[in-house]
């Protein structure tokens, strides 16, 4: 089966998690970094996941799931130790058209939670679809220790420049390749920064005077 490889904001949406142990908790926390609305239902929990309720950050629903927890939901996570249980999640899902990933049982799952290294805003994301979530967490290991610690503020002054530049240059080939060619140099928030620099010098080149002013 193929997957298609996207980023989703889940930023207020409501998302469900069935099952508060370990199995759930670094799911939970996963949603919470998206500044997902997380719901957990669960008669027991781990403390951390009772911090996380007790300071508001998600709300737990102190029992056994039943048939229409998920109402509402635009995602949920059968993350209980009983897969009959995460089975049941998936069959009503399936029938409200809620996304659902079943833990540890890709044949009931529509999305899979993928390895991630993150520095600020970049993330890279690997998924195995299942196979080997193993290999999965050792390319992560294996990124991370190659990328940058400073990737994340770099990401940041890039993602600048670049709406600087768009802000005063049309739409076309030429701010295409430049966009590109800064991708591949050091950038940082000086004036004198050297991609900065050469910015206007395009600038210049190709008639954008406009581009000098908002580049300054």
């Amino acid at each position: 089966m193929s997957l298609f490889p996207m980023f989703v904001k889940l930023t207020a949406r409501p998302c469900v998690v069935v099952g508060a142990g370990n199995i759930a908790e670094s799911k939970i926390e996963s949603l919470l970094l998206a500044e997902a609305n997380v719901t957990v239902i669960a008669p027991e929990a781990l403390p951390r996941v009772r911090a996380w309720a007790d300071g508001g950050e998600i709300r737990w629903i102190e029992r056994e799931y039943r048939e229409g927890d998920l109402a509402g939901a635009f995602l949920c996570v059968a993350a209980t130790a009983t897969p009959s249980v995460n089975r049941a999640v998936f069959a009503e899902a399936s029938e409200h058209g809620v996304l659902c990933n079943a833990v540890d049982d890709p044949p009931f799952c529509d999305f899979y939670f993928p390895s991630v290294v993150r520095r600020g805003e970049l993330q890279i994301a690997i998924s195995t679809a299942g196979e080997s979530p193993a290999l999965a967490q050792r390319l992560r290991k294996e990124i991370n220790a190659q990328l940058p610690q400073d990737a994340g503020e770099w990401l940041m002054e890039l993602g600048r420049l670049r709406r600087e530049v768009c802000a005063a240059e049309p739409i076309g080939d030429e701010r295409k390749l430049l966009l590109h060619e800064l991708a591949t140099r050091e950038v940082c928030g000086f004036d004198q920064c050297p991609s900065r620099m050469r910015a206007r010098q395009h600038a210049r080149e190709h008639g954008f005077a406009a581009t000098n002013e908002v580049l300054k």
